[in-house]
């Protein structure tokens, strides 16, 4: 009896700290309809939306002339715009779209100072 409970003494104790994992193994993610939709547009209602964001956050774009999805990021879908006045080089921004439907407007220089993204535009997946 008395080696059963040493036994069983060892064991508990090997196992003290070892706990199931609580993290699901796939994230959640949230989706807006308004997520899903601008993946649906053409270039040109592309720029409309996300130009008009620009607008909202206070910040000015005289035209669009290339736009495209980037990448999720975290539970956001990042945009990049390149805007250009045909004065100057343009400037890059990133737009980052909610399940809220809100939109975050970064320049696309600070970024990657905070460790998100690069602003390259990749091929938006096909539907089949």
């Amino acid at each position: 009896m008395r080696a059963f409970l040493v036994t069983a003494a060892v064991v508990l104790t090997a196992a003290c700290g070892q706990s199931q994992p609580t993290q699901p193994k796939q994230p959640i993610v949230v989706r807006s309809q308004v997520q899903d939709q601008l993946h649906k547009l053409d270039d040109m209602n592309r720029a409309i939306a996300l130009k008009r964001a620009l607008y909202d956050s206070g910040y000015t774009c005289k035209r669009i002339d290339r736009s495209g999805f980037v990448t999720a990021y975290k539970n956001l879908d990042m945009w990049t715009a390149h805007c250009t006045d045909g004065k100057g080089p343009g400037r890059d921004w990133a737009l980052f779209a909610g399940p809220d439907g809100s939109v975050q407007v970064r320049d696309c220089k600070d970024v990657a100072k905070f460790g998100m993204p690069a602003c390259v535009i990749k091929a938006l997946p096909t539907t089949s």
